[in-house]
């Protein structure tokens, strides 16, 4: 109860700017409603009142609000602006779809990652564990966006292979894809955690005592799956969340009747009815989610939780692996001439003569659709992508600092949960569609994983014995932040938020794919991606040269993440102890690791 009383607030502010988006965008709605009914009559200021009287948005905000609650306790969430409909039955209809495929793809993902972490688990039963297995390629294909797989799926097994359809819902066949692009991002992250958690349980103590009592080791390995389970639960309900945000995406390219579709096709029609129930289904989907999978973890601790007997896990020290830099470097590199050779090219330049030509000495990745260089596009999209990610970092960092001083905890965990294509959408239902809305709608969600981090650290340097002192001797709250906080904080929320930057980007792209961030003709990677999926049949290379450059971005930071990671683990190794020295732990690595946020980033507990 205090769990829920604790964040009521924030989520009923969340659920009031749901309800006030009639009032906050910037479009008339009455002029909405008249360009998609009422055609045929000009825009008089007395046909728009009229309007706006039988819609009920002549009130003030609070009376708008007041309306949609009111309707919403009735069961009623209103009429469509753009059919004139219930949008009840519709929404209803779409929740159903829409659970469907998470279930589906839930499925797959437990499968997945029991798949990655089997090694791990066969070795641990039997004493033999040296290293964990999964980290590398579970970690690339977590840092896949759903987006990107669903598009190299369809374009692939789909249109090229023709294994399996590429549009439509009802048939077991039309479920196979949609579930495997939700799926094995969401089961590669839950692999990658329970592959990095399953050695610290086979370290411990029980372990080892059911090894040398004969214990069979598939009842070791389940015991092992028992013990972790209670840490991984909260994490499993991020990653249910998360499939709330990349059902837009997969919904959308596979034509799915799902919530996520039906969203986005409201969101860019502004029929914002129909967008305020689908983004509150999703939005109530993801926190029901949420809450079941803590329940969950609260059940198998039981008695444990409440007086401390069981101890939190601790991970082993296992050699980290020295192919992680030069891997990092060897893809920036690419990256970066790739970005340079693409900004020597015009990326608006229109060759109707040679639309999908082939890769030539002329066109070394094709040409799109119009005729467009995609080198050329992919260039000037790496620029545009990675310095508006850097923007929203800087500002994330900012908020994040704020935030996380602030201690802020009920806004941040609203926040972390929440997915960027839904603040996509609502930005886009304020705004309209566009990269301004798209950086904020990114930004006000990609502080959270920030703020967290710095609110155990600032915790931390607070406890320290420094601080202690500083106060004793009558440090003014100014000096003490200055000279004694700041100081431990800021340098790794700072090395926190540039490793940050690529996932920023992939965010960004992910509204592009959508058509919720920049606009034609500019070059932008997810958008240069849905430009061109409709003639994969016909070339697949406009499609799979975004599709390349995005992963390259999702794996280049997981490999980054893991290069710091490394480097710092082998100095302490190097130095003969097993972590940081007593009191300087804030200075050298944060005091938890920080949650995956769910989602385009999927960077799973990255310590900066």
């Amino acid at each position: 109860m205090k769990y829920l009383a604790s964040r009521l607030g924030t989520l009923l502010a969340v659920v009031a700017v749901i309800g006030l988006l009639p009032r906050l965008t910037r479009t008339d709605p009455a002029l909405t409603i008249l360009h998609a009914r009422y055609a045929d009559r000009p825009p008089t200021p007395a046909v728009l009142d009229a309007i706006r009287t039988g819609t009920g948005l002549d009130g003030g905000p609070l009376d708008v609000l007041g309306r949609w609650a009111a309707g919403l306790l009735r069961g009623d969430l209103g009429e469509s602006w753009v059919s004139g409909q219930p949008v009840g039955p519709d929404v209803t209809s779409a929740f159903g779809v829409s659970l469907a495929l998470m279930g589906a793809s839930s499925g797959v993902a437990l499968l997945l990652a029991l798949a990655l972490s089997a090694g791990t688990l066969r070795r641990g039963a039997r004493r033999r564990l040296v290293a964990t297995r999964a980290g590398a390629a579970a970690a690339a294909l977590a840092a896949l966006p759903e987006f990107l797989v669903a598009a190299v799926l369809a374009t692939v097994l789909a249109v090229q292979l023709g294994w399996f359809p590429a549009l439509g819902w009802g048939g077991a066949d039309q479920l196979v894809l949609p579930a495997l692009a939700m799926g094995i991002p969401a089961g590669a992250l839950l692999g990658r955690l329970l592959d990095d958690a399953l050695p610290a349980a086979f370290a411990e103590p029980w372990a080892r005592a059911a090894t040398a009592g004969g214990l069979p080791a598939r009842r070791i390995a389940a015991h092992a799956l028992r013990r972790v389970l209670p840490a991984l639960l909260p994490q499993l309900g991020l990653i249910v969340v998360g499939l709330t945000g990349g059902a837009v995406a997969v919904e959308s390219l596979y034509a799915v009747p799902g919530l996520g579709g039906t969203a986005l096709a409201a969101a860019l029609a502004q029929d914002l009815p129909v967008l305020q129930a689908c983004v509150l289904a999703l939005l109530l989907l993801g926190l029901a989610a949420g809450l079941a999978a803590r329940t969950g973890a609260r059940l198998l601790l039981g008695p444990a939780r409440a007086d401390g007997a069981l101890p939190p896990l601790v991970a082993p020290h296992l050699p980290a692996r020295r192919a992680v830099a030069p891997a990092a470097v060897f893809l920036a590199v690419l990256l970066l001439a790739v970005t340079l050779a693409g900004l020597l090219r015009d990326p608006l330049h229109v060759d109707a003569a040679a639309r999908l030509a082939a890769p030539s000495a002329a066109h070394p990745l094709g040409t799109d659709s119009l005729g467009r260089d995609v080198l050329a596009r992919l260039g000037h999209g790496t620029a545009r992508t990675v310095l508006t990610a850097v923007a929203i970092s800087a500002a994330t960092l900012a908020l994040g600092l704020l935030a996380g001083t602030a201690r802020a905890g009920a806004l941040t965990e609203t926040a972390n949960a929440l997915p960027a294509v839904l603040a996509g959408l609502v930005a886009a239902g304020i705004a309209g569609p566009g990269a301004w809305g798209a950086a904020a709608a990114v930004t006000a969600v990609a502080w959270a994983p920030l703020a967290a981090h710095t609110s155990a650290l600032y915790a931390q340097e607070r406890a320290a014995p420094h601080v202690a002192a500083a106060v004793s001797l009558g440090a003014g709250r100014l000096h003490l932040l200055r000279r004694h906080l700041l100081p431990g904080i800021l340098p790794p929320v700072v090395r926190h938020a540039v490793l940050r930057v690529p996932g920023v980007a992939l965010a960004l792209a992910s509204l592009g794919f959508l058509g919720l961030g920049t606009q034609a003709p500019a070059p932008e990677w997810g958008r240069m991606l849905s430009e061109n999926m409709p003639y994969a049949e016909r070339a697949a290379w406009p499609v799979l040269a975004p599709a390349a450059a995005l992963a390259v971005l999702g794996v280049l930071a997981v490999l980054t993440s893991a290069a710091v990671r490394g480097g710092r683990a082998n100095r302490a190794a190097a130095a003969g102890q097993d972590g940081p020295p007593p009191g300087t732990a804030a200075r050298s690595a944060p005091a938890v690791a920080v949650t995956a946020r769910p989602g385009a980033d999927r960077t799973p507990a990255a310590r900066p």
